[in-house]
């Protein structure tokens, strides 16, 4: 004859095997699997280097970087590399000058003349970095009458590498 207790055992195993079948495929089925795409929400963390392995930026002990792919929000070469990534994978995305800041404009190399400086009380210095306009420029060439600032971005005309950790996938509203 069965022991009661033993039969009681029996079920109660069998009870728990079949929740964590049902974990596992609930688990399997939800983001991992989940890939990103044009529209989605997406958090990631990120640290960014040019090519000789100076870190320009990162995200990594502050807030990670939330944005709509595709919207706009970021460089193109960012964008286009979080595509198709899964939740928490680790990526190297290596995005060429066109497909972040662009390539450097001499049209944005701007001659302004050392009186007009002077008046705002700049003693200009080639490589002396400024803020203009709302954003950094730096002044590349000094002369006797001007200096010439050049108003392209930082990383304009650098090749730029990005290892992105994907931390969250929220998918577009259909």
């Amino acid at each position: 004859m069965v022991n009661k207790s033993f039969v009681v055992i029996l079920i109660l195993l069998a009870i728990v095997a079949i929740a964590l079948v049902a974990i596992f495929i609930a688990q399997s089925n939800s983001g991992d699997t989940m890939v990103v795409e044009k529209g989605d929400h997406v958090s990631v963390d990120y640290v960014g280097t040019l090519d000789d392995g100076t870190q320009f930026d990162s995200s990594v002990g502050r807030a990670p970087l939330e944005f709509d792919v595709g919207a706009g929000q970021m460089i193109k070469g960012f964008d286009d590399g979080v595509l198709s990534m899964k939740l928490n994978e680790t990526k190297n995305v290596k995005i060429s000058a066109k497909d972040a800041y662009g390539e450097i404009d001499p049209k944005l190399f701007v001659d302004v003349s050392l009186d007009d400086l002077a008046k705002n009380n700049i003693t200009p210095k080639t490589g002396m970095k400024l803020y203009a306009q709302g954003q950094q420029v730096t002044i590349i060439k000094v002369t006797n009458t001007t200096a010439t600032i050049d108003f392209n971005h930082p990383l304009a005309g650098k090749t730029l590498n990005f290892k992105i950790t994907m931390l969250k996938i929220e998918k577009k509203k259909k």
